[in-house]
């Protein structure tokens, strides 16, 4: 399959400069270490020159790519699926049926996509064979030992007897890399340039309540009625930040690792459709995750490390786009090192006209991909039986057994009502209004 049927199935006209390098890189080289921010099309760089090297003749696993979070792993899932290759994919991480994925190994993919616990768990299950793995990649590395993965990893690649390939990303420099993924004098390839923080611009909001929950409402009002991602610290505060701004009537949702998986994924594609305005999360959703760019970024609290700032900051300002990333602080606040309290100090205090409420709200369907569902089905059944309009109709989001689609606010309530009774390819499905993700009682 030529490129530029892949590129056209997903959407894009060229590859950028780094993707074009690190392609010829990774053919060429056995060892790659691609540095490049968040946002840059990294995925595709590597999997690109993946598909080249794969081989039909072999019925086996023949690539694997480690991730340190399943929401990674699922966005690189996403983008191989998109390309329409011929080969198989599949993924497995922490929380999934582990019984689903045994079965999915029992016909084996081409490319195999995990964390590195539960693939870990597999090689010592022999699910699968790792004789005919040539190629191994390593995405978001320094989060995976950051993460403590050591072993796992170590045990992992120790298991790789043929590998003749090892590629490892990053959107961080100067990782020390460990001696047991074997990447000897690896070709560098460092897009991390200066050039990146161009089109970001930071500004300072100084509250006057050590509490700055009031100063970043102003600041939400402040911005026009445009989603934003809002950083903290803790999982607590999240939940808490997230409620207050519900009660003062703006639309947000928190996302951390707290959160079951079920959870995690309906807040993020609340947030991804339009549905929520603004997701308040912990530094889990600083890189890895399949949510729109954003124009602003706020930093309720600062992370201690500088690189985790980076990764916030690389939620916005991606891909030539301008962004502004916004500084909350009290007076007490303990300056950090690495933030140069000298820019632009914004006064939102005047602010307190409330956003734009949500186009869109989302609404859950009982069927999914196992059901025989897909994205037209449902727009079919919600335009003949439902009467709603093309325009009516958002991001629509099909898993295995469940869907959600983005439904324009004002013409719910007569969609529910239309689809009451009606059978969708001959079966009756639960239609109703997403819930929210709400904070459960200890």
């Amino acid at each position: 399959m030529n490129t530029k049927n892949i590129l056209s199935n997903l959407g894009i006209s060229n590859l950028n400069e780094m993707q074009e390098v690190a392609q010829d890189t990774i053919l060429n080289d056995n060892n790659t270490l691609l540095l490049s921010p968040t946002g840059s099309g990294k995925t595709l760089a590597f999997l690109l020159p993946v598909l080249q090297l794969l081989q039909p003749e072999i019925l086996s696993v023949q690539c694997l790519i480690l991730v340190p979070s399943r929401e990674l792993g699922l966005q690189i899932e996403q983008v191989w699926k998109k390309m329409a290759t011929d080969y198989k994919v599949n993924i497995c991480y922490g929380g999934h049926s582990i019984d689903t994925e045994i079965k999915n190994l029992s016909n084996p993919p081409a490319v195999l996509i995990g964390t590195p616990g539960r693939i870990a768990d597999h090689i010592d299950r022999e699910t699968f064979r790792t004789d005919k793995i040539q190629t191994l990649i390593l995405d978001e590395f320094d989060k995976s030992l950051q993460l403590g993965f050591h072993e796992q990893m170590s045990f992992i690649i120790g298991k790789l007897s043929k590998l003749n390939k090892r590629v490892l990303v990053s959107a961080t420099s100067d990782i020390e890399i460990p001696k047991y993924t074997r990447v000897i004098n690896p070709t560098v390839l460092d897009f991390l340039t200066e050039e990146e923080k161009i089109n970001l611009s930071t500004k300072l909001v100084v509250s006057k309540d050590k509490d700055k929950l009031g100063s970043l409402f102003n600041l939400i009002c402040s911005l026009k009625s445009e989603a934003a991602i809002v950083f903290c610290n803790h999982r607590d505060a999240a939940e808490r930040i997230s409620d207050t701004l519900n009660e003062k009537g703006i639309y947000s949702t928190y996302y951390h690792g707290g959160m079951d998986q079920d959870e995690r994924e309906r807040a993020l594609i609340q947030f991804r459709n339009g549905s929520m305005s603004y997701l308040i999360t912990t530094d889990l959703a600083s890189r890895g995750l399949d949510i729109p760019e954003m124009k602003h970024v706020i930093h309720y609290h600062l992370p201690l490390k500088e690189e985790e700032f980076t990764h916030r900051n690389g939620r916005t300002a991606r891909m030539q786009a301008k962004g502004t990333a916004y500084v909350l602080i009290h007076e007490s606040e303990k300056k950090l090192d690495y933030v140069d309290y000298k820019m632009d100090v914004m006064d939102v205090s005047a602010a307190t006209t409330l956003p734009k409420p949500p186009e869109f709200q989302t609404i859950y369907v009982s069927g999914g991909k196992k059901n025989k569902l897909n994205k037209i089905d449902i727009v079919g059944f919600f335009s003949q039986k439902g009467n709603l309009e093309k325009g009516d109709l958002g991001l629509i989001e099909v898993k295995d057994f469940i869907s959600f689609a983005a439904v324009r606010f004002n013409k719910v309530q007569d969609l529910l009502k239309n689809v009451r009774d009606e059978k969708m390819k001959g079966k009756k499905f639960k239609i109703e209004v997403a819930r929210k993700v709400i904070k459960r009682e200890e």
